[in-house]
């Protein structure tokens, strides 16, 4: 009988531990400052006020109502005007009595037409006469200005907060590898 040895092997596998710590971040991010400011516009108004003017003196100079400067003024008026009448009156009656030879009678035609008092002729009037009231009217004036202002805006960013702590691997043996040989003999039966 023959010993033959034998290996008999027992192994036992490693193994690792993984442990993980996630990253952690964060990000705020603030709303920007905003700040609006709007100026109010600049209004300007100017106004001319409106004007009426009523003029009557005619009516009233029509119902015989006329101012001492008026009465004046026509009486002076009226006295120029006849005395301009009775200059021409009287140079034409001296021609005609100059030339008396010529025939006809002067002194008496004349005499007739100094003695006689002027006809007047009237008809039918209005007091005061129409349209003698006299209006005018200046209609009143408005300026409108104004300017707009732009609003004013003034903006701030504010950047992100950011914090980031990194994560980590933690790496262990949680069982080692082993190999354990076993040699053992064996008898075997040789025949030659």
């Amino acid at each position: 009988m023959m010993s033959v040895p034998q290996l008999r092997m027992e192994s036992t596998k490693g193994q690792i531990g993984i442990t993980t710590i996630q990253p952690v971040q964060e990000i705020e991010q603030q709303p920007a400052d905003l700040e609006i400011q709007q100026p109010k516009a600049d209004l300007s108004i100017e106004t001319t006020p409106g004007k009426l003017t009523i003029d009557q003196s005619q009516a009233r100079a029509d119902m015989d109502l006329k101012s001492i400067g008026r009465r004046i003024e026509e009486f002076a008026q009226k006295g120029y005007s006849d005395w301009l009448d009775g200059l021409a009156r009287m140079a034409q009656q001296g021609d005609e009595l100059m030339k008396i030879e010529n025939g006809g009678q002067p002194i008496a035609e004349q005499a007739k037409e100094n003695g006689e008092s002027p006809m007047f002729e009237f008809n039918i009037g209005f007091v005061p006469s129409a349209n003698s009231v006299r209006t005018n009217y200046e209609p009143t004036k408005v300026n409108i200005d104004w300017q707009v202002n732009k609003p004013v805006i003034e903006a701030r960013i504010n950047k992100p907060r950011h914090s980031y702590k990194p994560g980590e691997v933690h790496i262990s043996m949680k069982q080692w590898p082993s190999l354990m040989i076993d040699v053992t003999g064996q008898e075997i039966d040789q025949k030659k």
